[in-house]
């Protein structure tokens, strides 16, 4: 396993409008049926005042296997946007399982030289994990392009895409802490108190993938943290199983805070067998520990999701449902 110190956080450069903005294969392909979501998202970051450009994998109906392509491919175009001054940020267009395939091919370099917000879910926060983890990077866990920001948000009202739209651009070009998300109804307080730390997280799948690599986040990183998950399909035992091996290394020990994320296609989640709830299941490996726990916040595959910036300071408050940007996620 890698260790070194600990980086500083290294937030990427503000976007201006009229700043070139790519949308990349980072992982899955592109299936011909959602050619039109992807237009939608490109139209949606225009709106946005970008300029727009697709990375030469992004073509439909082309992929190896599961992914868009080898992952030395994929590895070799990020490197390229890495290293492209023109390029200001890459939007993952989907998520897949081709990550771990090419962790040890980034430009490290480049992204210390030029950082640049990389937005995505899924398999894409496992790149945000590891990119924190190596350089300090702002991880932009964020809606992805294609079921995102032309799929989901295309669903939800013209004010709420609104919205979004506001708090994405602010998040991008603004150099001001954003403070508190725009909270809903559905956030749930599942264990009352209040923490302040940094925000760690993405996949709860990927965080455990990832801490079994030797670009793992040191436990140090974790301390005082408020970590944050989201998980899609399996079987509810799944997650309380994800949730026991970051009990044993240690991660449940350190951390300030908690948030969960919408789920999404879980199996056994409080179904009429007496199966447990997803407070249930977080609750009881928490155990007696003095952890507020804040859930059902609109992250994850459920869609659309707000934005988690992974490095930047946070206030949560569980019983007044509140989570609070405290810094700019750009500079």
């Amino acid at each position: 396993m890698i260790r070194t110190e600990q980086p500083q956080l290294l937030r990427p450069r503000a976007l201006a409008t009229g700043d070139l903005v790519v949308v990349a294969s980072l992982s899955g392909p592109l299936d011909a049926r959602y050619v039109p979501d992807l237009e939608r998202a490109v139209t949606v970051l225009e709106r946005m005042g970008f300029r727009v450009r697709l990375a030469p994998l992004l073509k439909a109906g082309e992929k190896h296997w599961w992914s868009a392509a080898r992952p030395e491919e994929i590895a070799e175009e990020l490197n390229v946007l890495l290293r492209d001054p023109e390029v200001r940020a890459i939007v993952a267009h989907d998520g897949g399982q081709t990550a771990l395939g090419y962790l040890d091919l980034i430009d490290i370099e480049a992204i210390t030289a030029d950082p640049k917000p990389i937005l995505g879910y899924s398999d894409i926060s496992l790149l945000h994990l590891v990119l924190h983890a190596r350089t300090g990077l702002v991880g932009f866990h964020a809606d992805v392009a294609t079921p995102g920001l032309g799929g989901h948000w295309q669903a939800a009202s013209a004010a709420r895409r609104a919205e979004l739209e506001r708090l994405y651009s602010t998040l991008l070009t603004g150099t001001e802490a954003i403070g508190a998300l725009p909270a809903t109804p559905s956030w749930e307080c599942w264990r009352a108190g209040r923490a302040e730390g940094r925000l760690i997280g993405g996949v709860i799948n990927r965080i455990v993938l990832n801490q079994a690599t030797r670009y793992a986040l040191p436990l140090e990183r974790f301390d005082g943290a408020v970590l944050f998950w989201e998980e899609m399909g399996g079987h509810a035992s799944h997650v309380w199983s994800y949730l026991q091996v970051l009990r044993h290394a240690g991660i449940l020990d350190r951390i300030a805070g908690m948030v969960v994320g919408v789920p999404y296609a879980i199996d056994g989640l409080g179904t009429p067998e007496a199966s447990p709830t997803l407070p249930e299941i977080v609750l009881d490996v928490l155990g007696d520990r003095d952890i507020p726990v804040l859930g059902n916040v609109e992250f994850g595959h459920a869609g659309p999701n707000l934005p988690m910036p992974v490095g930047i300071r946070v206030a949560l408050d569980a019983q007044q449902r509140t989570l609070s940007l405290l810094e700019p996620a750009v500079q």
